[in-house]
């Protein structure tokens, strides 16, 4: 199965191109938050791993803030991408119903997944910000589908509609419902007293994501 994060390793170099500071710069970003999440992304350890003056990292990003949005950015990229490895594995012969069922448990499993495997990018991607992100093509939130994580649980929501599994009026607002309750497992057992439980995950994430399913 692919790896819940395609995100690359840091790269230390004492040379670049021209024009590979800034990847250089968020390559470390990234590493930092995998390490330690949202409060380890510091400007200036950044630029000493990408071996240069902290100044030259003000080309690229205006601040410590600006360097912690674009690895946010990144870190959601690669939730979407374990969700849409999760997507990928699922049958294409699947009756409708059943491909929309297995659809919503997959994404919330590929979310689950993400979030035990790589925590500090979990905790980054989804850290309290006064700034909504807004993707660019220097701020991609998306995985290889062009979608973002909210935008592929919504996505497989209408598909319940669309194979007459969820009646449409159910439909608004049945994101948040579902987002809240697996995210909600998620913090608890890698930030709360649900640790212990951290093995069973897979089977209690399945069992959650049954009970989500069948209360849309």
């Amino acid at each position: 199965m692919t790896s819940p994060s395609e995100l690359p390793a840091p790269a230390v170099r004492s040379t670049y191109r021209h024009g590979d500071l800034r990847r250089v710069l968020l390559e470390a970003g990234i590493e930092l938050a995998r390490a330690g999440g949202p409060h380890a992304v510091v400007l200036r350890e950044a630029t000493r791993r990408a071996g240069v003056a902290p100044n030259a990292a003000y080309r690229h990003f205006a601040g410590r803030d600006a360097l912690l949005q674009a690895v946010r950015a990144a870190a959601l990229s690669a939730v979407a991408a374990a969700m849409e490895a999760e997507l990928a594995t699922l049958p294409s012969n699947l009756p409708p119903a059943d491909f929309a069922r297995a659809s919503v448990r997959a994404v919330g499993a590929g979310y689950l997944r993400f979030a035990q495997a790589e925590t500090g990018l979990f905790r980054t991607a989804f850290a309290r910000s006064d700034v909504l992100i807004q993707a660019t093509p220097e701020l991609p939130t998306a995985g290889a589908s062009g979608l973002n994580p909210f935008e592929l649980l919504g996505a497989a929501l209408d598909k319940l509609v669309a194979a007459g599994v969820m009646p449409p009026e159910r439909r608004p607002g049945a994101e948040f419902l579902a987002w809240s309750a697996v995210h909600g497992l998620a913090m608890l057992v890698i930030d709360g007293p649900l640790a212990v439980i951290a093995p069973q995950l897979p089977q209690i994430g399945q069992r959650l994501l049954d009970m989500v399913e069948k209360g849309l």
